[in-house]
């Protein structure tokens, strides 16, 4: 079978694209450890965490990232038979050994106390720094492994909500942090994981939130107009009934962005004074208009 020069490597480059962000991505979250979790007594959550509780109470220590190699091998074998065989295992096994390495490996070139001894900095900075290193996984269509694993078996075992399950796993180290490393800590931590996870969000979805408008309204066809003319938006006209009256009511949908609601307000209340309006915010637009679609 003759296939096209060039081919092989337009089906292989996504791939390749997502090893790579596997792998910095894993490079990330090494350095936010080393550089400002571990030098602050600041517990990661998951498998991570436990590391470094074991690390504390250890003497003398035998590593953070051969700790978390080791704790994610029957996580990873459990994960390999129900989480999406050889994909599953190809992706998830590389972030984990490039994060065991580096985890250790760094530890030989970065001062040992940190850039600062201002635990509110490493906090906040080690929760950008952790939470972007995450999202490249994620984005990557990998996994990090240690509770990403242990919160996708739950939920496949047991149907347990994966939100439910983060929150149980990481409540369960934060609180045996609290004991180590003292409740100042574990506070922090937990202000770390917060913005972190809300990193790992924008990291994946991008910053181009925009709005949704549904727009109920007697004049459908001259506010339609109005948007299509005025903000070269466009806009989907929707079947809708009354449930009270029972009368045919259309229902106007579009999607613009947050410097655009103001003037969608004022064109819809000069057109229809009294029309129903309903703004939302969706994270990311796809097609025309917005972000192009990326193979």
């Amino acid at each position: 079978m003759l296939t096209r020069p060039g081919s092989f490597g337009k089906r292989s480059w996504p791939t390749v694209r997502d090893f790579g962000l596997i792998a910095l991505g894993a490079l990330v979250q090494a350095i936010a450890v080393r550089l400002f979790l571990v030098p602050a007594n600041l517990a990661s959550g998951g498998v991570t965490g436990i590391a470094q509780l074991i690390e504390k109470l250890l003497h003398p220590p035998i590593g953070i990232g051969l700790m978390v190699f080791l704790g994610n091998v029957p996580l990873f074998i459990i994960g390999w038979r129900y989480l999406g065989g050889r994909r599953f295992a190809i992706r998830t096994g590389l972030a984990i050994v490039v994060y065991s390495f580096f985890t250790d490996f760094l530890a030989r070139f970065m001062p040992a106390n940190g850039l600062t001894d201002d635990i509110v900095l490493n906090a906040l900075y080690g929760a950008v720094v952790s939470g972007f290193g995450y999202g490249l996984v994620y984005r990557g269509q990998g996994s990090s492994g240690g509770s990403d694993i242990l919160v996708r078996i739950l939920n496949h075992w047991r149907s347990i909500p994966m939100t439910q399950s983060y929150l149980i796993t990481d409540a369960a180290v934060i609180l045996a942090a609290g004991f180590v490393f003292g409740w100042k800590e574990a506070l922090y931590a937990l202000i770390t994981l917060y913005v972190s996870g809300l990193v790992v969000d924008t990291t994946m979805e991008g910053a181009g939130t925009v709005r949704t408008a549904l727009i109920v309204t007697s004049q459908p066809q001259k506010v339609a107009a109005t948007i299509m003319a005025e903000m070269e938006r466009g806009v989907t006209i929707l079947a809708g009934t009354g449930a009270y009256t029972g009368a045919e009511r259309p229902v106007l949908y579009c999607v613009v962005t947050r410097a655009e609601v103001q003037q969608l307000k004022t064109i819809v209340h000069k057109a229809d004074a009294q029309a129903f309006m309903v703004v939302g915010a969706a994270h990311e637009a796809i097609g025309e208009g917005f972000q192009p679609f990326k193979k």
